[in-house]
């Protein structure tokens, strides 16, 4: 007679217990967590953005170009000091990539004053506009100081493609012979 203990367990008694099932969903979270952390550290290095064929173009004006954004990389800015993005934002985009969901040129950070000004002031703080009218106040205009009103700093400055004064539209000024590669007038 057979003993009851030699008998074959089925698939399912072997495989599709509790104990089993758990040990297989600890070890995948166990590996989505390794994996997730280690994409979110090796995101914080510029170069590996640039394995994303859209991302290329910008990684490559960033670290070699006459542009502005890589004046910000001679200075140590790396991308993710302006392109702030939280974890879930992070992940966004990792999957509109891989699913092809998204439009180009690709949207950046809001170029706005104040988040210009976090860095571009002289106490580092953004604590006025006046330090900035005060340094361009050129002898025909000053291009901080606008009849226009205040606009954005990206209006004229530009990261990942020449910059533009926005008074060139209007005005011929001295002072534009004495702008640098990075600006088209």
């Amino acid at each position: 007679m057979k003993d009851n203990n030699m008998q074959k367990k089925s698939f399912r008694e072997k495989y599709l217990n509790k104990k089993f099932i758990l040990i297989v969903v600890g070890v995948g979270i166990l590996i989505g967590g390794v994996t997730a952390g280690a994409l979110l550290k090796a995101s914080e290095n510029p170069s590996f953005c640039a394995n994303c064929h859209i991302i290329k173009p910008y990684y490559v004006s960033w670290s070699d170009s006459v542009l502005l954004d890589h004046k910000h990389a001679e200075e140590d800015i790396e991308c993710l000091d302006c392109h702030v993005r939280t974890i879930p934002e992070k992940a966004m985009e990792g999957i509109n990539f891989i699913t092809g969901n998204y439009y180009m040129p690709l949207e950046g950070p809001p170029g706005d004053r104040a988040m210009c000004l976090d860095c571009h002031s002289e106490d580092g703080e953004g604590s006025t506009w006046e330090e900035i009218k005060a340094a361009t106040d050129f002898t025909d205009s000053n291009p901080h100081d606008s009849h226009n009103g205040e606009q954005d700093c990206n209006v004229c400055h530009q990261m990942h493609k020449q910059s533009t004064p926005f008074c060139a539209e209007c005005h011929v000024w001295s002072w534009y012979k004495d702008l640098d590669e990075n600006w088209d007038v």
